[in-house]
């Protein structure tokens, strides 16, 4: 059982600025308003099985995950992965060159699938499942809106 949701934004910035504020872990709490605190666990640029524990204050509260790189393709594409339980959350950056504009299109989804959903959990998702999605539309709003003003100013210097 899964749920899924895809934003795309413009951003006045090209690829390059783009990627390094999405793979500066150490700048992510300050340029991303919803990290509070972000940990790397592992030594070395970041690629696949880069490893951090990440808090995020979400609807009112914090929640930490242990995020990792899954697959990587460097100023084009980055899939991040976390594991809670029986849930794995999945979220797919995808940059595209805008080249007539120096500008780039960010588009970002976000999945979450539950392997072996309790008759609970199903009826859970059933009932909660559309309000859930349009939190996490909010969210991932948030994040782009951060993401592209923080490309913005790199780009900008």
């Amino acid at each position: 059982m899964s749920h899924e949701v895809t934003l795309s934004r413009r951003v006045a910035a090209p690829p390059e600025a783009v990627w390094e504020v999405l793979t500066d872990l150490g700048q992510a709490a300050r340029r991303l308003s919803q990290v509070t605190d972000l940990h790397v666990m592992t030594d070395g640029p970041y690629a696949v099985g880069t490893r951090w524990r990440e808090t995020r204050r979400m609807m009112g509260s914090s929640d930490t995950q242990e995020m990792v790189v899954v697959e990587n393709d460097p100023l084009r594409r980055t899939v991040l992965e976390a594991v809670d339980a029986s849930t794995t959350y999945r979220t797919v950056f995808l940059l595209e060159s805008l080249d007539a504009s120096a500008a780039t299109l960010v588009t970002v989804t976000f999945g979450a699938e539950v392997t072996d959903p309790s008759r609970l959990q199903r009826l859970a998702l059933k009932v909660m499942g559309p309000l859930g999605l349009k939190l996490t539309e909010k969210s991932l709003r948030t994040e782009l809106d951060d993401i592209a003003t923080a490309a913005e100013q790199l780009h900008r210097g």
